[in-house]
């Protein structure tokens, strides 16, 4: 039990040494490990429809490629992005007509929605990085991806060990409690204000964002759970001693990313720039 509890808390050192070392250098490095974590994190879960081999989940990984490229080198990186969807959204219908009767409908409707779940939404952690809205650079509105989503994981964690009560989803998820939730969106608000104190100037934005933003990171680590309970699987994977896989980690990052996206866009005054 004390081995697990320690493995766990070393790797999440080490991922979060990780993660604040790309954060701040941004550009090509973490590039590379958005694109890595991405690809991963889809063929964790094509593994999990059974499609990791086959022609929709290798296409998915291609076009996962083909996406990355776009948005690194294309100075309009969201309509490059929606062509590229549309465009993967053809080839696989495609695939399911000129093949038929291979895949099952629910396959062909699993490897879009993993593109759309896994490499697109994660892709908002570079495009946050790259962000610049007035005079706040990107590398700041970056860290407020993880301060709402692991911080409010750990809030959540802690109020509902202290004064859990009332079961949040109790066949889903039996763990988790009305309690800790509250919990987790004030603890994340609270860090928020504080960050945005030190750092932004603009504390009452950073608050909002973050409680916004924990409110969605735990429906994402719910929907993930649930991929996992109607497919009867423990973890996405085993990359991360003491985590699981990429899905695991990253299931509340996979939302909060693309809102804290909008949410600076509106929030935080200024001119917008991308790229």
């Amino acid at each position: 039990m004390m081995k697990a509890f320690f493995i766990r808390l070393l790797s999440g050192i080490v991922l979060l040494s990780l993660i604040i070392t790309l954060g701040l250098l941004g550009g090509w490095p973490l590039f590379v490990f958005v694109l890595m974590i991405s690809l991963i994190g889809f063929w964790e879960f094509c593994r999990v429809f059974h499609l990791e081999r086959t022609l929709l989940g290798i296409s998915g990984l291609a076009f996962t490629l083909l996406y990355y490229f776009c948005l690194r080198h294309q100075r309009m990186p969201m309509e490059v992005g929606l062509v590229m969807v549309l465009a993967y959204l053809v080839f696989i219908m495609g695939v399911y007509v000129f093949t038929f009767p291979k895949f099952r409908t629910e396959e062909i409707m699993a490897s879009l929605f993993g593109l759309l779940y896994v490499p697109v939404m994660l892709s908002f952690l570079y495009l946050t990085r790259e962000l610049s809205v007035g005079n706040v650079e990107g590398k700041l509105l970056f860290f407020l991806i993880f301060i709402c989503s692991w911080g409010c994981d750990t809030c959540a964690y802690a109020v509902g060990m202290l004064l859990g009560r009332h079961k949040l989803a109790p066949v889903l998820s039996p763990k988790k409690s009305i309690e800790g939730a509250v919990g987790g969106v004030i603890g994340a608000a609270l860090l928020g204000f504080l960050y945005g104190r030190l750092f932004l100037g603009d504390e009452g934005a950073c608050a909002l964002i973050c409680a916004v933003g924990a409110l969605v990171s735990q429906v994402g680590d719910l929907a993930a759970s649930a991929i996992k309970r109607n497919h009867e699987i423990k973890d996405y994977g085993t990359l991360i001693p003491g985590h699981g896989g990429i899905l695991d980690r990253f299931d509340s990052v996979i939302f909060t990313a693309p809102i804290i996206f909008v949410l600076a866009v509106l929030l935080m005054q200024g001119n917008t720039l991308v790229g």
